[in-house]
């Protein structure tokens, strides 16, 4: 803490046993790192990761060599020119793309969003396959498969949408920006407080010999406006136009899924309503044969009838006419529904 000056709870951001959301935090000295499995320690001179060999971290650190192993060369020979030249060794410094904390920060970013890129990827190619197969296939196997697809896609939406808010909130703010201008800060510190930076580093020479030759390298910047912060915003506004378009797709996936969900529930409507109309059909059905089952069930009992002997054949005439009569009562019940457009036709 003493080494980058930073507080105990800017520790606790980059604690992996502890849950916090995605940050990038601008102190005095340094730049505090939480960006998923990306938790770092930048300065104006050099980045702290914690655990550095995991399989997930161990591709930003070759990168980290890759990329700032060529700044540190130009500065060591610049450092053996510094006596012969200082203007040169200025002018030469001032060639540089950027400082040391701007092209760290930009390593993680785009190891960051290239990871949550590579998973919206992953997460795309196994979703449609397995929305194509519900629509065409409504089992339990598919619809678990798509619930558990569903369930990665909210916490991976989650996950991407920190990165972008953190992002959105520091290009919405110029003091927290600036902020993260390490050099700059360095630079201006040593002219400006005078006595008061060689107190902070009394007990060590070789930091306060960086700050210096860090100051001379900056003086161009220290002299110009402190509050411009177009060089980040550029950087942060690239990487945010690319986890914006990361949020979009797993966007697009969650309609294509609601979308999805919703013709599921139209077909499963269509059944439940195939299901009623045949449940109509047998209710109305039901009813006619028991009106048909009644007469000849009254008809069937041992009951005496004066006309029984002398008229025997209107019993076959009155089951006859009773079952027409039934017909007729069912075919109007029907088209009365289709008729009101309770079934269809």
């Amino acid at each position: 803490m003493h080494r980058v000056q930073i507080h105990a709870r800017d520790l606790r951001i980059i604690d992996p046993l502890l849950s916090y959301p995605s940050a990038i935090l601008g102190r005095e000295r340094a730049i505090v790192l939480n960006l998923e499995h990306i938790k770092a320690i930048i300065t104006s001179e050099e980045v702290l990761l914690r655990d550095p060999s995991d399989d997930n971290v161990t591709p930003v650190v070759e990168e980290l060599r890759r990329r700032l192993k060529p700044m540190n060369a130009n500065r060591e020979d610049q450092r053996e020119e510094k006596d012969s030249n200082v203007q040169h060794d200025i002018e030469t410094t001032d060639e540089d793309e950027s400082p040391f904390e701007f092209r760290a920060l930009e390593v993680a970013l785009e190891a960051i969003c290239s990871y949550l890129a590579a998973r919206t990827l992953e997460l795309e190619t196994a979703v449609y396959p397995a929305l194509d197969m519900l629509t065409s296939k409504i089992s339990s196997r598919n619809l678990d498969r798509v619930r558990k697809l569903k369930s990665q896609m909210t916490r991976l939406t989650a996950r991407v949408q920190k990165v972008r808010d953190e992002l959105e909130q520091l290009l919405d703010d110029d003091d927290d920006m600036a902020d993260l201008y390490l050099s700059r800060k360095l630079a201006g510190a040593s002219p400006v407080s005078g006595s008061g930076a060689a107190s902070w580093f009394l007990a060590s020479p070789t930091i306060g010999s960086k700050i210096s030759r860090a100051s001379r390298a900056s003086i161009a910047t220290v002299r110009g406006d402190e509050n411009d912060v177009e060089e980040l915003e550029m950087l942060l506004e690239a990487y945010f136009m690319q986890i914006d378009g990361t949020f979009n797709k797993l966007t697009t996936l969650r309609e294509y899924i609601d979308n999805t969900e919703d013709y599921i529930n139209i077909q499963l409507d269509n059944h439940r309503n195939q299901l009623i109309q045949l449940e109509l059909f047998l209710s109305s059905g039901t009813v006619c044969s028991s009106i048909y089952s009644l007469i000849a069930g009254i008809f069937g009992m041992n009951i005496p009838y004066s006309w029984n002997e002398e008229h025997g054949y209107m019993f076959k005439w009155v089951v006859a006419i009773s079952g027409i009569i039934c017909a007729v009562l069912f075919i109007l019940i029907i088209s009365y529904a289709r008729f009101k457009g309770l079934v269809g036709s």
